[in-house]
């Protein structure tokens, strides 16, 4: 698939970007705790996370950043280049959990060079919101 990149004089304060759904995963989960090398056993072993008292394992922090830059520079294109995120985490995100993700542009603006982007975020689990937070993002100018 060949990707396009996102233009600055193509955004708008305003804007919403796409909403994305992901179907999360045993593997998902365990895929990303050990690409973390995060060995915390709630983020593995099912019998050790309900023993504990929780539903299942669960998505590490590490993971839900990896996927907010994803839904973030699938919207930009190859040419967006993530400056900064910050986010907060909510409700655990569990196998067999569709995530959705949402976002809109809150800012628009130049500094020195670049031409900035900021976009507020949330990722929603059928339990209540996952995350959200904010990115900002450099993309590229036709000018």
């Amino acid at each position: 698939m060949a990707w396009k990149s996102l233009y600055w004089e193509d955004v708008q304060e305003g804007q919403e970007l796409p909403t994305v759904t992901r179907e999360i995963t045993v593997t998902t989960v365990i895929a990303g705790a050990i690409a973390s090398r995060d060995f915390t056993p709630v983020h593995h072993d099912r019998e050790f996370a309900r023993s504990v008292g929780l539903k299942d394992i669960f998505l590490n922090n590490a993971t839900i950043c990896g996927l907010v830059g994803k839904y973030l520079t699938d919207w930009t294109g190859p040419e967006g280049e993530l400056k900064e995120i910050s986010f907060r985490i909510m409700t655990p995100c569990f196998p067999g959990d569709t995530m959705t993700m949402t976002g809109k542009v809150v800012r628009k603006y130049t500094e020195g060079q670049q031409h900035l982007v900021d976009v507020e975020y949330e990722f929603a689990v059928p339990q209540g919101r996952n995350c959200s937070g904010r990115g900002t993002i450099a993309l590229p100018t036709r000018l």
